[in-house]
């Protein structure tokens, strides 16, 4: 593994054992309900995602891409669906494991980085289930292509991603600051002594032209779009701060 996977593997185990919410595994009542026809899940911080966005999910075969943590893949599986789980960290695909043994789910998980899927077949999904987690990754474009090798003809592609704004700011004692550009990477902006103590993910901020404009140049037809807000972050009294996207590949 490259350095950046080193450190976001170990730094994401870390955010398991300290608990933090995007490796709260969903419960066995959320489970028993998505079986019903009872679900939601987040691509974003708040807002569910539509559910005209997906496909029949009864018999499908899909991906959660960056999206270990035991919430939406679970879920997906409960309604119906095939579902692997790819993430890079292992303590966050544990949560899946968990889930799906406690509740008798059939699910897959898979370790590795989101930019190489070289453990799946081309055409092996109908659908791809992307939470935000490409902050995580310093390219984001060979993701993309990633995404239209593995899926099939007409199969949708579903992520969230950080506003870009939100990289260009550093917070005052009364104000936001802006110190940095685009792209941004946290192994370039922070000096050596902070990198060398730092715990947290390393970070990467990617424009929208390798955002939205990356999804069209792999294949993809964008077909929806909404806003979410992450009120712990002083950016959402001014602006969105995360965004979602529906893309279609071109059979």
């Amino acid at each position: 593994m490259s350095d950046y996977q080193d450190h976001n593997r170990a730094a994401w185990d870390r955010e398991v054992e300290r608990g933090n919410p995007w490796t709260r595994p969903v419960t066995s009542q959320q489970v028993a309900a998505a079986r019903r026809g009872d679900w939601r899940v987040v691509l974003t911080n708040q807002l569910p995602v539509p559910r005209h966005w997906f496909p029949p999910l009864a018999g499908s075969d899909g991906l959660c891409l960056g999206g270990g943590g035991g919430q939406q893949g679970p879920i997906l599986a409960a309604a119906g669906a095939r579902v692997t789980v790819f993430d890079l960290s292992p303590q966050q695909l544990e949560r899946d494991r968990q889930v799906a043994e406690r509740d008798g789910l059939e699910l897959t998980v898979e370790e590795g980085d989101m930019g190489d899927l070289n453990c799946f077949d081309d055409d092996s999904f109908d659908w791809i289930f992307n939470p935000v987690s490409n902050c995580f990754v310093p390219e984001v474009r060979g993701v993309w292509r990633e995404c239209a090798r593995v899926l099939r003809g007409g199969g949708v592609l579903m992520t969230g991603f950080a506003n870009p704004t939100l990289f260009l700011f550093e917070e005052g004692d009364e104000s936001l600051v802006v110190r940095h550009g685009l792209p941004y990477a946290d192994s370039e902006a922070l000096p050596a002594e902070v990198l060398a103590e730092r715990r947290d993910p390393l970070v990467y901020g990617h424009t929208l032209d390798d955002q939205i404009g990356g999804q069209l140049a792999a294949g993809f037809q964008l077909t929806d779009l909404y806003e979410d807000r992450d009120p712990d972050e002083a950016l959402s009294r001014y602006i969105a701060n995360y965004l979602a996207t529906r893309a279609v590949l071109t059979p």
